[in-house]
């Protein structure tokens, strides 16, 4: 599968996006963004689990690369524990690359797959936590259309659920998808 937006394809996860996401999942401030710990492992025990991630994925979930237009992987996006009977999913979202961040590549690549989600699933509600301290990406999600919820206490670590709906979204889908195609067209300019 393949999802075009103005700046990013979100694409099917391939063998070889294993070994950067291998040095993504073991930078320290990456992880701490993830509320995660680096991993410790080596990259073949990585190799092997990202393997068989891929050869057997989760039906209730869907993994997508981030790729810029001119073909550079630099995250990944996700939807998990897709719940047809409550029609919610939760996503996420990670750009690996530093490069690319507060660029608005993380922006494009979110509505991309919200996009696609609510004009092609039966969701009606999609949600995220987000650290609690971490106030750049909740201004990043509320930008996207996701509003606070609530807080939530997690191994010992202090979220905030975000959520966005799918008559929320209808109703502002044109301007955030127009905002998109803005902002990358000034930034082919």
């Amino acid at each position: 599968m393949e999802l075009v937006g103005g700046k990013v394809i979100l694409r099917d996860k391939l063998p070889d996006d294993a070994q950067m996401d291998y040095i993504w999942r073991c930078d320290e401030e990456i992880a701490r963004l993830d509320a995660a710990y680096p991993l410790k492992m080596k990259f073949e025990d990585f190799f092997r689990l990202f393997r068989d991630q891929l050869r057997y994925p989760t039906p209730s979930s869907g993994r997508f690369g981030i790729d810029t237009q001119a073909g550079k992987y630099i995250g990944n996006c996700m939807y998990y524990d897709m719940d047809t009977v409550n029609k919610q999913a939760e996503v996420g979202i990670v750009i690996g690359d530093k490069n690319y961040w507060s660029r608005g590549y993380g922006y494009d690549a979110l509505i991309t797959m919200l996009d696609y989600l609510f004009s092609n699933t039966s969701m009606e509600r999609l949600y995220l936590h987000t650290l609690e301290w971490n106030k750049r990406a909740q201004r990043a999600f509320e930008k996207c259309g996701f509003a606070p919820v609530t807080q939530v206490r997690r191994n010992g670590l202090d979220f905030i659920l975000m959520e966005i709906r799918k008559d929320g979204w209808l109703r502002t889908r044109d301007d955030k998808l127009s905002a998109r195609d803005v902002a990358t067209q000034e930034t082919q300019d």
